[in-house]
Protein backbone atom coordinates (compact mmCIF):
# COMPACT_ATOMS: atom_id res chain seq x y z
CA UNK A 1 0.00 0.00 0.00
CA UNK A 2 1.28 4.02 -1.05
CA UNK A 3 1.36 5.73 1.96
CA UNK A 4 0.64 9.52 2.05
CA UNK A 5 3.52 11.34 0.64
CA UNK A 6 5.44 8.20 -0.96
CA UNK A 7 6.44 8.36 -4.46
CA UNK A 8 5.65 4.79 -6.65
CA UNK A 9 6.08 4.53 -9.93
CA UNK A 10 4.32 1.93 -11.16
CA UNK A 11 6.09 -0.93 -13.57
CA UNK A 12 4.42 -0.78 -16.78
CA UNK A 13 4.68 -2.41 -20.90
CA UNK A 14 4.83 0.23 -23.35
CA UNK A 15 4.01 -2.07 -27.12
CA UNK A 16 5.88 -1.46 -30.09
CA UNK A 17 4.34 -3.44 -33.39
CA UNK A 18 4.85 -6.91 -32.29
CA UNK A 19 7.63 -6.15 -29.54
CA UNK A 20 7.46 -4.54 -25.65
CA UNK A 21 9.75 -1.71 -24.34
CA UNK A 22 9.71 -1.47 -20.72
CA UNK A 23 8.43 1.35 -18.72
CA UNK A 24 7.78 3.19 -15.43
CA UNK A 25 4.34 5.57 -15.01
CA UNK A 26 3.38 7.23 -12.17
CA UNK A 27 -0.52 8.79 -11.82
CA UNK A 28 -1.81 12.21 -11.19
CA UNK A 29 -4.69 14.12 -11.33
CA UNK A 30 -3.43 17.13 -13.44
CA UNK A 31 -2.91 17.94 -17.06
CA UNK A 32 -0.50 17.61 -19.00
CA UNK A 33 0.83 14.52 -18.44
CA UNK A 34 4.26 14.24 -18.87
CA UNK A 35 6.84 11.81 -20.98
CA UNK A 36 10.27 11.78 -20.44
CA UNK A 37 12.42 10.77 -23.01
CA UNK A 38 15.75 8.96 -21.86
CA UNK A 39 19.17 9.89 -23.66
CA UNK A 40 19.65 8.16 -27.08
CA UNK A 41 20.96 4.14 -26.81
CA UNK A 42 24.50 4.86 -28.58
CA UNK A 43 24.58 7.57 -25.31
CA UNK A 44 24.37 4.44 -23.05
CA UNK A 45 21.28 6.21 -21.27
CA UNK A 46 18.14 4.74 -20.52
CA UNK A 47 15.11 5.59 -18.29
CA UNK A 48 16.83 5.36 -14.87
CA UNK A 49 19.17 7.94 -15.87
CA UNK A 50 19.26 10.41 -12.19
CA UNK A 51 17.60 13.05 -14.78
CA UNK A 52 14.97 10.89 -15.52
CA UNK A 53 14.78 10.40 -12.12
CA UNK A 54 14.34 13.51 -10.48
CA UNK A 55 12.23 15.10 -13.35
CA UNK A 56 9.46 12.03 -12.80
CA UNK A 57 9.78 12.84 -8.79
CA UNK A 58 9.58 16.37 -9.54
CA UNK A 59 6.27 16.68 -12.24
CA UNK A 60 4.80 13.74 -9.70
CA UNK A 61 5.07 15.31 -6.43
CA UNK A 62 3.49 18.08 -8.12
CA UNK A 63 0.40 16.10 -9.57
CA UNK A 64 1.10 15.40 -13.17
CA UNK A 65 0.91 12.21 -14.81
CA UNK A 66 4.22 10.65 -15.99
CA UNK A 67 5.88 7.97 -18.32
CA UNK A 68 9.25 7.04 -18.74
CA UNK A 69 10.79 4.05 -20.63
CA UNK A 70 13.78 2.45 -22.33
CA UNK A 71 14.06 2.40 -26.59
CA UNK A 72 13.74 -1.08 -28.10
CA UNK A 73 17.00 -2.82 -27.63
CA UNK A 74 17.89 -1.14 -24.04
CA UNK A 75 17.22 -2.44 -20.59
CA UNK A 76 14.51 -4.88 -20.51
CA UNK A 77 12.97 -3.50 -24.12
CA UNK A 78 12.61 -6.20 -26.58
CA UNK A 79 14.12 -5.45 -29.98
CA UNK A 80 17.17 -4.18 -31.21
CA UNK A 81 18.33 -0.88 -30.85
CA UNK A 82 17.50 1.32 -33.59
CA UNK A 83 18.31 4.79 -35.03
CA UNK A 84 16.43 8.43 -35.62
CA UNK A 85 12.82 6.98 -37.29
CA UNK A 86 13.01 3.82 -34.98
CA UNK A 87 13.15 6.22 -32.05
CA UNK A 88 10.56 8.10 -32.95
CA UNK A 89 8.58 5.38 -33.24
CA UNK A 90 9.42 4.30 -29.66
CA UNK A 91 8.31 8.03 -28.48
CA UNK A 92 4.94 7.58 -30.55
CA UNK A 93 4.27 4.62 -29.12
CA UNK A 94 4.92 5.79 -25.31
CA UNK A 95 2.80 9.13 -26.12
CA UNK A 96 -0.16 7.33 -27.70
CA UNK A 97 0.05 5.00 -24.28
CA UNK A 98 0.61 8.12 -21.76
CA UNK A 99 -2.27 10.63 -23.11
CA UNK A 100 -4.51 6.98 -23.70
CA UNK A 101 -3.60 6.35 -19.69
CA UNK A 102 -4.45 9.57 -18.85
CA UNK A 103 -7.34 10.86 -20.90
CA UNK A 104 -5.96 13.82 -22.53
CA UNK A 105 -5.91 14.71 -26.33
CA UNK A 106 -2.10 16.67 -25.06
CA UNK A 107 0.83 16.20 -23.67
CA UNK A 108 4.72 17.36 -22.08
CA UNK A 109 7.64 16.18 -23.41
CA UNK A 110 10.74 16.45 -21.58
CA UNK A 111 13.97 14.83 -23.10
CA UNK A 112 17.56 14.44 -21.83
CA UNK A 113 21.48 14.91 -23.73
CA UNK A 114 20.90 13.51 -27.35
CA UNK A 115 17.43 12.71 -27.02
CA UNK A 116 16.30 16.33 -27.81
CA UNK A 117 16.69 15.13 -31.81
CA UNK A 118 13.58 12.45 -30.53
CA UNK A 119 11.67 15.15 -28.91
CA UNK A 120 12.21 17.80 -31.46
CA UNK A 121 10.70 15.17 -34.04
CA UNK A 122 8.03 14.37 -32.19
CA UNK A 123 6.75 18.04 -31.71
CA UNK A 124 6.94 18.31 -35.54
CA UNK A 125 5.05 15.71 -36.32
CA UNK A 126 2.42 15.77 -33.42
CA UNK A 127 0.37 19.07 -32.75
CA UNK A 128 -0.75 16.57 -29.41
CA UNK A 129 2.80 17.84 -28.03
CA UNK A 130 1.93 20.97 -26.11
CA UNK A 131 5.12 21.34 -24.55
CA UNK A 132 8.96 21.01 -25.07
CA UNK A 133 11.29 20.60 -22.69
CA UNK A 134 15.20 19.90 -23.52
CA UNK A 135 17.71 19.20 -20.33
CA UNK A 136 21.57 19.58 -21.29
CA UNK A 137 20.33 19.22 -24.95
CA UNK A 138 23.34 17.93 -27.44
CA UNK A 139 23.94 16.83 -30.90
CA UNK A 140 21.85 19.89 -32.27
CA UNK A 141 21.99 22.67 -33.49
CA UNK A 142 21.01 25.92 -31.36
CA UNK A 143 19.62 27.64 -34.50
CA UNK A 144 16.22 24.63 -34.67
CA UNK A 145 14.87 25.87 -31.57
CA UNK A 146 13.71 28.85 -32.89
CA UNK A 147 10.87 26.94 -34.93
CA UNK A 148 9.53 25.10 -32.02
CA UNK A 149 5.77 25.83 -32.01
CA UNK A 150 4.88 24.90 -28.74
CA UNK A 151 6.00 26.62 -25.13
CA UNK A 152 9.36 25.07 -24.23
CA UNK A 153 12.15 25.20 -22.41
CA UNK A 154 15.58 24.53 -22.22
CA UNK A 155 17.20 23.59 -19.01
CA UNK A 156 21.36 23.74 -19.56
CA UNK A 157 24.08 23.90 -16.62
CA UNK A 158 26.34 26.72 -16.25
CA UNK A 159 29.25 24.20 -16.78
CA UNK A 160 27.82 22.84 -19.59
CA UNK A 161 29.62 24.19 -22.94
CA UNK A 162 28.78 21.22 -25.61
CA UNK A 163 26.02 24.12 -27.49
CA UNK A 164 26.52 27.76 -27.51
CA UNK A 165 24.65 29.41 -24.94
CA UNK A 166 24.65 32.36 -26.81
CA UNK A 167 23.15 30.69 -29.85
CA UNK A 168 20.69 28.26 -27.43
CA UNK A 169 19.49 31.66 -25.74
CA UNK A 170 18.91 33.11 -29.55
CA UNK A 171 16.90 30.63 -30.63
CA UNK A 172 14.71 29.74 -27.64
CA UNK A 173 14.04 33.58 -27.43
CA UNK A 174 12.57 34.04 -30.52
CA UNK A 175 10.71 31.01 -29.99
CA UNK A 176 8.93 32.67 -27.27
CA UNK A 177 10.59 30.28 -24.70
CA UNK A 178 12.45 30.03 -21.87
CA UNK A 179 16.02 28.95 -20.78
CA UNK A 180 16.84 28.06 -17.30
CA UNK A 181 20.47 28.02 -16.74
CA UNK A 182 21.26 25.85 -13.57
CA UNK A 183 24.39 27.46 -11.34
CA UNK A 184 27.97 25.46 -10.49
CA UNK A 185 26.46 22.38 -12.81
CA UNK A 186 27.62 20.77 -15.75
CA UNK A 187 25.45 18.29 -18.37
CA UNK A 188 25.52 15.73 -15.77
CA UNK A 189 23.75 18.02 -12.81
CA UNK A 190 26.17 16.34 -10.19
CA UNK A 191 25.19 19.76 -8.66
CA UNK A 192 21.88 21.31 -7.86
CA UNK A 193 19.88 18.30 -9.66
CA UNK A 194 17.19 19.49 -7.72
CA UNK A 195 16.74 22.98 -9.29
CA UNK A 196 15.92 21.25 -12.76
CA UNK A 197 13.00 18.97 -11.01
CA UNK A 198 11.86 22.38 -10.17
CA UNK A 199 12.36 24.62 -12.62
CA UNK A 200 10.30 21.84 -14.94
CA UNK A 201 7.78 21.09 -12.48
CA UNK A 202 7.04 24.91 -12.74
CA UNK A 203 7.56 24.87 -16.50
CA UNK A 204 4.23 22.29 -15.87
CA UNK A 205 2.57 24.62 -13.70
CA UNK A 206 2.73 27.17 -16.09
CA UNK A 207 1.43 25.02 -19.21
CA UNK A 208 -1.64 23.85 -16.59
CA UNK A 209 -2.73 27.37 -15.98
CA UNK A 210 -2.01 27.13 -12.53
Amino acid sequence: MVQKGQFLERATLVPVGREVMEGTAHRGAKAPPLLVLPPRPDEGGGMDHVIASELVWAAANAGFPTLRFNHRGVGASQGSRGKDLALLEDAEAAMRMLMENAGTSALAVAALHGGAQVALALQAKHPSVGGLCLVAPADIAPEVLSRVACPLLVVMGEQDARLSRAKVAAAVAQAGGDLEVIDDAGASFQRNLPQVGRAVAAWLRRLSGG
